[in-house]
């Protein structure tokens, strides 16, 4: 069966650039855990994967200290619902606005992660070639280990030089099962 999915609308801000001042979060479920989906009025600007409520509220306000940060579940509930399916594969027709932040070296190596396609991976050094930066192995790490879009920036898909699944921000074992769901979906 074909991978399916939602189509992603990039919104790239320029580095130093605020997500903006209010920003609201929701809920939902994902992988057997919380997924916590945040917006700013430029779009979806977060999305945390974690066992509990409060990690995921306390990894969302230390991401963006100078916001004002409110939960509006009701408010959220179409961009849950579209994150939620997103994440099980199963998003063809939604489309889903991001807002992403960071370095230029960082916005480098999250557009190169998404031309891996589902189910396959990359080693880091094969991403930091893709970059242009192929002496920059840790860089590449950092950046997917600073990403705050789970599966919607795909860092899952990186892994060691030899195959072997390392470090995710949200988890090893979250790493393999969305590996394994993109496989065989």
């Amino acid at each position: 069966m074909k991978h399916q999915n939602a189509k992603l609308v990039l919104n790239f801000r320029t580095p130093g650039q605020k997500a903006g001042h209010a920003i609201r979060y929701g809920f939902g479920e994902a992988m057997g855990g919380r997924l916590l989906v945040a917006e700013s009025d430029r779009g979806v600007c977060a999305v945390l994967l974690g066992d509990t409520q409060e990690e995921l509220v306390s990894e969302l306000t230390g991401s963006f200290p100078d916001a004002t940060i409110s939960c509006d579940q009701a408010a959220l509930s179409d961009a849950i619902e579209k994150v939620e399916r997103y994440v099980g594969g199963r998003g063809d027709g939604d489309v889903i606005e991001l807002d992403i932040g960071g370095s230029e070296f960082q916005q480098d190596v999250w557009r190169s992660l998404l031309d891996i396609p589902p189910g396959e991976t990359r080693s880091y050094r094969q991403v930091a070639e893709a970059v242009g930066r192929p002496r920059s192995v840790r860089a590449v790490g950092s950046a997917c280990g600073a990403n705050l879009l789970a599966v919607a920036i795909p860092c899952h898909r990186v892994v060691r030089d030899d195959g072997a699944l390392s470090g995710y921000r949200w988890g090893v074992v979250r790493k393999k099962t969305l590996l394994d769901n993109e496989r065989t979906h």
